[in-house]
């Protein structure tokens, strides 16, 4: 009798110990599962490793100049030393495969990966910049695009409009080329102090900046080139695999008018963003949001194992 009244005692325990912790699991999984639906905007962050946003240009087998280009920051290659010559620093120096400049290309690679990390949320626009902006209240907003291979991907003027936000983030993921006209220019504005900006281009292949201005920081698998002339006043041109092509080019990372250095300051697309009035950028989820979800239907899975044993 004794043992059985102790028995009888422990289930209701018992019961009332699994339903807690179902009801503990379930809160988690729903506050997971309302994070990853309407994900909070993650407060941008450089993702340019410090000896790389060091870099206004970077080159793994070579950099070319047809002189005089102007450069605000260091000016690199690694593994090739090949640095040319014809430069005016107003700040940082020549970095011919130097650590500084080996580092740099490991912490390339991982800001190439950190970037495209973001692909699986991104809005597809198509091959042509022009053509997305036009239909979309002429301005580009904060998000995450990729972008298709085109003759040409860019003709006139880019207006990347942050809505007044200082923590703005643009990414443009170009699966093969990137190319831009002889007419066209990249401007940034509407972005508060700008003290957390981050402009990001990835280019799966080649990277051909032809017009007269440009603006982030390009971060290209291939060559990058320009026909000359090209002024990026705020952002850096960073090649993981081959040359860079200088001619009477004026690079900096120092330009940026009270705005975050080289426009490195974050791969999160913030402010949703598709353009204009209309929308259509989606905010990516933090990854702990993912984990929160998994780690709440794991426990759901042992409670109720557990509770059916019991």
């Amino acid at each position: 009798m004794r043992i059985m009244s102790k028995k009888m005692c422990q289930i209701p325990d018992k019961q009332k110990a699994s339903n807690m912790m179902r009801k503990i699991f379930t809160l988690s999984v729903v506050a997971a599962f309302t994070t990853l639906v309407c994900p909070p905007l993650v407060s941008a962050v450089p993702i340019l490793g410090s000896d790389l946003a060091s870099f206004a240009v970077l080159g793994a087998t070579g950099v070319t100049n047809v002189a005089t280009s102007y450069i605000g920051g260091n000016l690199g290659s690694a593994p090739d030393a090949s640095t040319g010559g014809g430069y005016v620093f107003s700040s940082g120096s020549l970095q011919a495969n130097t650590a500084i400049a080996q580092n740099a290309q490991v912490q390339l690679d991982a800001a190439i990966l950190a970037v495209n990390a973001n692909a699986p949320f991104s809005t597809a626009i198509g091959s042509s910049l022009d053509a997305w902006q036009s239909t979309h209240g002429g301005v580009i907003t904060p998000g995450t695009y990729s972008v298709d291979a085109a003759p040409v991907n860019l003709t006139g003027t880019l207006v990347l409009d942050g809505l007044g936000s200082s923590t703005a983030v643009w990414n443009f993921l170009f699966s093969s080329t990137l190319i831009t006209s002889t007419t066209s220019n990249v401007t940034v504005q509407n972005v508060g102090s700008g003290a957390n900006v981050g402009l990001y281009w990835t280019v799966g292949s080649a990277a051909t900046l032809n017009g007269p201005t440009f603006a982030g920081n390009v971060l290209a698998m291939d060559t990058i080139s320009s026909d000359g002339n090209l002024t990026i006043a705020c952002g850096r041109l960073l090649s993981a695999n081959a040359a860079v092509t200088l001619i009477q080019d004026n690079i900096s990372i120092g330009g940026c008018s009270n705005l975050s250095g080289g426009y490195d300051q974050g791969n999160t697309a913030g402010g949703g963003g598709g353009g204009g009035d209309t929308g259509g950028g989606t905010p990516v989820p933090e990854p702990g949001t993912f984990l929160l979800l998994g780690f709440g239907l794991a426990g759901l899975v042992a409670c109720r194992k557990k509770f059916l044993k019991a």
